[in-house]
C-alpha cells in the first residue's frame, strides 16, 4: 500500500468554541517509530474529553488552562484529538512484526508507553498526543488492539472510551454477581455502557435517566429506572445499594451515599451536573464506605472489553454518525444531551 505524504484532520488550536477546530488537508502523514504501528483512521467516536480539554474544563488554575488536560498538564498545541478509534494497520515500525499490517484494531485510549518511552502517569491518547480525528494516526502497537468482530467501524468506535472508562469503574469497584449497582447519567455513551457491563457481571441495575430513555436502558438490561428528576431516597431505599457508579455529581451527590450500604463502594468518573458537591464526612465513616476515583484504566480492563465484544456480550449503541468534517456539528449535538449512546466520526469508511 502506498502511503501518502499528507493527510486531512481536525487540528484544535486553541481553548474555546467550536472556532477553535480546524480541518486541513495538508497534515503530513505521520511516521511510526519503533515499537509503534500506522493506523488508517475508519471511524473516531465523539467523547466528554474532547470537549472539556478544547473548553478547559479540565482546569483548575488561571482562565488560559495551563493544567487544562486531563491529566493536569499545559496542551501542546496545535493538537489533533480523538480517543476512540477503530481502524486498520497501514504500516509498522521497527520491532513490530510485518504481519499487523491490515489488521483491524481499536487503540487503547490510556496510553501507557508512547515513543518507545514508558509513561508514568498514562498519558490520554488525543491529548497528550495526537489521536483519531485524522486519517492516519500513530500509537505503540501494544495499545492496538486486534478485534475480530462483525460489527461495523462505526459501531466498534463507540466502544474504547466509553466502555473502557465503564469496565473500569466495575473493576475498581470489585462489582460482584448478584450486587445492586445504581448507574447515574445512564442514557449518556459510559453510563450505557456501565449497564451493559453490570448486567454481563450479574448484577442487579439501577439506571437513573429521563423518562424518554427508560425502555432503551431497560432493553439493554436496565432492572429498575429511576426518573431523573426523583428525589432517590424517596424512591430507593437507605442502605440498600451495593456500588453506585456515578458520572454526574451535582447537588444530589450527598445522595448517592445514602443509598449505598455499609461497605458500599462509590465510583466516579464524570460530574457532569457540577463537580463540587457537598460531603457529610460522618456518613462516610460511620457507614465504612470506599470512594474510588477512576480515571487510568487498570491493565486489563481494555483485554476484558475486547473479549466481550468479541463474544457478544455487549452491544453497541449508536446515536449518530456524521463525516469528520462536520465535527463541529457532532460535539454541539453532543452537549445537547439529548441523544443515547455514542455520536461517531466518519473518516476513512468507504475502502477502509
Amino acid at each position: 500500500m502506498t502511503l501518502p505524504d499528507t493527510m486531512f484532520g481536525i487540528q484544535l488550536t486553541g481553548h474555546g468554541g467550536p472556532e477553535v477546530l480546524h480541518a486541513r488537508h495538508d497534515i503530513p502523514v505521520p511516521k511510526p517509530g519503533p515499537g509503534e504501528v500506522l493506523i488508517r483512521v475508519a471511524a473516531a467516536g465523539v467523547n466528554n474529553t474532547d470537549i472539556n480539554t478544547r473548553l478547559a474544563w479540565y482546569s483548575k488554575g488561571d482562565a488560559d488552562g495551563e493544567d487544562a488536560s486531563w491529566s493536569g498538564k499545559p496542551l501542546q498545541f496545535p493538537r489533533i484529538q480523538g480517543a476512540d478509534v477503530c481502524g486498520r494497520i497501514a504500516a509498522v515500525g521497527d520491532g513490530v512484526s510485518p504481519e499487523r499490517i491490515g489488521e483491524r484494531v481499536l487503540i487503547e485510549p490510556c496510553l501507557r508507553e508512547h515513543r518507545g518511552e514508558p509513561l508514568d502517569p498514562p498519558w490520554y491518547f488525543g491529548s497528550e498526543c495526537d489521536g483519531g480525528f485524522a486519517e492516519y494516526t500513530t500509537v505503540a502497537a501494544r495499545h492496538a488492539c486486534r478485534i475480530d468482530s462483525g460489527l461495523s467501524d462505526v459501531e466498534l468506535a463507540s466502544f474504547p472510551c466509553s466502555y473502557s472508562t465503564a469496565e473500569n469503574l466495575l473493576t475498581r469497584a470489585e462489582v460482584a454477581a448478584g450486587e445492586r449497582v445504581l448507574v447515574t447519567g445512564a442514557s449518556g455513551g459510559v453510563g450505557s455502557a456501565a449497564v451493559q457491563l453490570a448486567k454481563a457481571r450479574g448484577a442487579h441495575v439501577i439506571a437513573i435517566t429521563g423518562a424518554d430513555k427508560a425502555e432503551m436502558l431497560r432493553e439493554r438490561g436496565a432492572d429498575e429506572i429511576v426518573r431523573r428528576e426523583d428525589v432517590l431516597n424517596e424512591v430507593i431505599d437507605a442502605n440498600s445499594i451495593d456500588v453506585v457508579v456515578d458520572l454526574v455529581a451535582g447537588e444530589q451527590w450527598p445522595q448517592y451515599l445514602e443509598v449505598l450500604r455499609r461497605h458500599g463502594r462509590y465510583a466516579v468518573s464524570g460530574a457532569i451536573a457540577g463537580p463540587i458537591v457537598e460531603l457529610d464526612v460522618r456518613t462516610l465513616y460511620l457507614k465504612d464506605l470506599r470512594l474510588l476515583g477512576c480515571t487510568v484504566l487498570e491493565p486489563e480492563v481494555f483485554t476484558n472489553l475486547i473479549a466481550h465484544i468479541e463474544q457478544d456480550r455487549i452491544a453497541p449503541l449508536v446515536a449518530a454518525s456524521l463525516p469528520l468534517e462536520k465535527i463541529g456539528e457532532a460535539q454541539t449535538l453532543f452537549q445537547e444531551k439529548r441523544h443515547v449512546g455514542k455520536i461517531v466520526l466518519e473518516v476513512n469508511l468507504a475502502d477502509a
